[in-house]
């Protein structure tokens, strides 16, 4: 993947010479861990792992990179499941670990500015310091990194109030695959001075350039909340509820899990029965209540839902400890059956379109998957469910990814047919790429390879994901 006049030895001194200072690592367990994600599905073999530690470092390294044909994968808190932060055929590695500093925080424009590699919850420590908030949450949120949240526009259990990582993000620097160190939007609130180039860098995955700095819009605290945690008998009843529920509060998550699901997390947390009554569904819901009144919305339209038969079972939280001890069913499902492991599909259609999509998908799978256990959890109120597919413990993982991807081709060309996108908010990474068809047309995937060759005519940044590597291909068939 290097030139022709750089073997994947020399790529390590190309860089180190053009970095003086430059921290690099070659040992096993370093390439081991910071070689991948959260996905099992590709062993890990970068060259060597690099930790610039400023923009500028990053700047004279990219250059070098894209002179002598040195692909770079950028990593940050590899919480990712689409395999973006994979590097699997010999890349350089680029950690932002050790570019962990907050460079400024404006209590009257109400921003942070940071580093990528700050850690998500340490964002959200600093904004309650200062007496603000930072409302992107997620389960991963103690270990990912924000300039890996920007890269995928990383969403969570709090969009349905607050919106994506996107939302949030008012400023950011970047340095292109041509070594261009940007400056996008500069934090202001109104800029209508042409193109906003700060959206196309957020959820690119790195591909068309490296992130060195964020800007980000911290917001009010919020209300008081409560959390109800419900059994539902049917995916037409978990959408009633939803809508009622809407109606009558100021909803902050609705999430929704099979009960599949929660005997994963249960076995694995050690967690009780929530309810003497099994369901097929269950749903939790946050919700601001900042006093009595509130709370007795919620209790009349949990009464209203149990008399119409919509909730066979459901708790109201009387205090913190216990919006944490029930939050715990849906966070802790997804780490819950990480040893399978899941083939995951990040899947979203329109609200309205939910019930139809989970009925066609459930009656697909059963067809052509009956011996695979499926496990669905997700956000019904921005319309993105995960399926997770589990590998059968006498089934080798290669055959296992095989047979997914043959799931895949139908249960993709099921969303696009609904309308939907076969990424939500995971990204499409390395193992999405072959399927992007389903979600772009012909039109839209060659105006992304003309912006992908636009910011890196050389083709170095995170090659193979998202877009087809036509540079690849070229210099294959030279």
């Amino acid at each position: 993947m290097t030139n022709n006049n750089t073997t994947f030895a020399d790529a390590v001194l190309v860089l180190q010479n053009a970095c003086p200072g430059l921290t690099v690592s070659t040992q096993p367990n370093v390439l081991e861990s910071h070689g991948r994600d959260a996905t099992r599905f590709r062993n890990p073999a970068p060259t060597a792992i690099v930790f610039p530690d400023s923009a500028q470092q990053v700047q004279a390294m990219v250059r070098a990179a894209a002179d002598a044909g040195v692909p770079l994968v950028p990593s940050g808190g590899r919480t990712g499941l689409s395999g973006g932060a994979v590097a699997a055929q010999g890349e350089v590695v680029v950690s932002f670990d050790r570019m962990r500093k907050v460079l400024d925080f404006n209590a009257v424009d109400r921003t942070v500015t940071v580093e990528p590699g700050v850690v998500t919850a340490a964002v959200q420590e600093l904004a309650i310091q200062n007496g603000l908030y930072y409302p992107v949450s997620f389960a991963a949120e103690g270990s990912s990194q924000i300039g890996g949240n920007v890269a995928t526009n990383a969403g969570g259990i709090r969009v349905l109030k607050y919106g994506l990582t996107r939302d949030r993000v008012t400023g950011l620097k970047v340095v292109t695959g041509r070594g261009d160190l940007l400056d996008c939007n500069r934090g202001l609130i109104k800029n209508a001075s042409g193109y906003d180039l700060r959206h196309l860098f957020i959820a690119s995955e790195g591909t068309l350039g490296l992130i060195v700095e964020i800007t980000l819009k911290l917001i009010n605290p919020p209300l008081p909340s409560r959390v109800l945690m419900l059994g539902i008998e049917s995916v037409d009843a978990l959408m009633n509820v939803f809508g009622s529920l809407r109606t009558a509060l100021e909803l902050t998550a609705f999430e929704f899990f099979s009960d599949r699901a929660l005997a994963h997390v249960r076995r694995a947390q050690n967690l009780p029965q929530p309810f003497e009554t099994s369901c097929p569904f269950y749903a939790i819901t946050e919700f601001d209540c900042a006093g009595e009144a509130e709370e007795q919305k919620a209790m009349a339209c949990l009464e209203a839902c149990t008399d119409r038969g919509w909730v066979q079972d459901g708790v109201i939280s009387q205090n913190d400890r216990q919006i944490e001890e029930l939050w715990r069913y849906r966070e802790g499902i997804s780490e819950s059956i990480s040893h399978f492991p899941p083939y995951k599909n990040d899947l979203s259609v329109t609200v309205s379109r939910v019930p139809e999509f989970l009925r066609r998908m459930n009656l697909l799978m059963n067809d052509i998957c009956p011996n695979f256990e499926v496990v669905w959890y997700g956000h019904i109120g921005d319309g993105n469910l995960h399926m997770n597919i589990l590998k059968p413990a006498d089934m080798n993982l290669r055959e296992f990814e095989a047979k997914s991807h043959e799931i895949s081709a139908q249960s993709y060309a099921l969303t696009e047919e609904l309308g939907g996108s076969i990424s939500a908010e995971h990204g499409i990474g390395l193992l999405k790429q072959p399927w992007l068809k389903r979600a772009r047309s012909e039109a839209e995937i060659q105006l992304m390879h003309g912006i992908k060759n636009l910011f890196d005519p050389a083709g170095i940044l995170n090659p193979g994901k998202v877009l087809q590597d036509t540079n690849r291909m070229e210099k294959s068939t030279a």
